[in-house]
């Protein structure tokens, strides 16, 4: 099977292969979203279009008749759009504070593929985001934030580098940078071109690659005023130890950012 996935993955650049580098794994998708359809209790089930294809996603409102906006919610390598850890959290919890989400299903490869075998499902990430994007302003929502974790947070720097319109701020937790001679994935050239205001969190114990490249993410983003870097003390990845303290400092930073106050220290 490793050796199956690296062929295909070598074989991304040919024309012949785009359809097969470009497709994601459709049946894991349909799992997911079976079983979060029979499980779910807070939110809704909503099934936005992509490049002819239906994508689950999950819309939760906010307890007040009124919004400051909407934040869509990208989940890590592998994931769904109620995964635990943080994702569900965020998804839940940002309503409580006036701010409605939409958690997206972003598209996966098969279970145990390589980081490496996700980036070429970029283009089709793209799609869905702006699929979430026109599903919010048809809601009325006027201001859209994206967040992403992991994986999530770069297929969004990525989206906002190809494509900044109709978003109002960025929020990444645990974003990597990866060793990568993949030109479509160059982290710190993707926050170079970000000019919204952007949330870069990330746990002192996190995966090497988030850690390392901390500094080069802030000198990267110099020339943008409104980023700001928070790192969470002894935290690892999943953040298992107080995810809630990532909600909040979300929803703290986006108050501020949004009302037009200076960030939060």
């Amino acid at each position: 099977m490793i050796l199956v996935r690296i062929v295909a993955f070598a074989l991304c650049g040919l024309p012949l292969f785009n359809s097969i580098c470009l497709a994601g794994d459709e049946k894991r998708e349909a799992q997911f979203a079976d079983d979060i359809s029979k499980t779910l209790v807070i939110g809704k089930v909503v099934r936005l279009e992509s490049e002819g294809k239906k994508f689950l996603s999950l819309y939760t409102e906010t307890e007040k008749t009124t919004s400051k906006g909407i934040v869509i919610i990208l989940h890590d390598l592998g994931g769904h759009p109620d995964q635990q850890q943080l994702i569900y959290a965020l998804r839940i919890f940002l309503p409580e504070h006036d701010w409605a989400t939409l958690s997206l299903q972003m598209p996966v490869r098969e279970t145990g593929a390589d980081k490496n075998e996700y980036y070429a499902l970029f283009p089709e990430a793209l799609a869905r985001i702006q699929a979430g994007i026109k599903y919010a302003k048809e809601s009325g929502e006027k201001n859209i934030v994206l967040a992403g974790y992991g994986l999530g947070g770069l297929m969004a720097a990525y989206s906002l580098s190809e494509r900044a319109g109709d978003i109002e701020a960025l929020v990444t937790v645990s974003l990597p940078a990866p060793d990568t001679d993949v030109k479509t994935v160059q982290t710190l050239e993707f926050i170079k071109k970000i000019k919204i205001p952007m949330l870069d969190i990330y746990g002192s114990l996190d995966i090497a690659d988030v850690v390392e490249s901390a500094r080069d993410r802030r000198l990267a983003a110099k020339e943008n005023p409104g980023y700001r870097q928070v790192i969470i003390n002894d935290e690892g990845h999943t953040y298992l130890h107080d995810e809630g303290l990532v909600v909040k400092r979300i929803y703290s930073w986006l108050s501020h950012v949004m009302s037009g106050s200076p960030s939060p220290k």
